[in-house]
């Protein structure tokens, strides 16, 4: 049977690898979406603009609201 000290030097090197693994796995996860994200090149054509656009149900709002 083993002596305590030697089970507890075991226990720690145990958690201390595990903690070593467990942040090379966060490091990666860390740079995983900025691959994950990138757009492929399209060539230089222009996508169409997405996002808020001023149109005129909007600014039928805008007026309804204002009074």
């Amino acid at each position: 049977m083993k002596n305590p000290k030697q089970q507890v030097s075991q226990s720690r090197r145990k958690f201390l690898r595990d903690a070593g693994v467990s942040g090379g796995i966060a490091a990666i996860a860390a740079s995983a979406p900025a691959v994950a994200l990138a757009e492929p090149d399209t060539g230089g054509a222009e996508k169409p603009r997405e996002g808020y656009r001023l149109t005129e149900h909007i600014l039928a709002y805008y007026k309804t609201a204002a009074s």
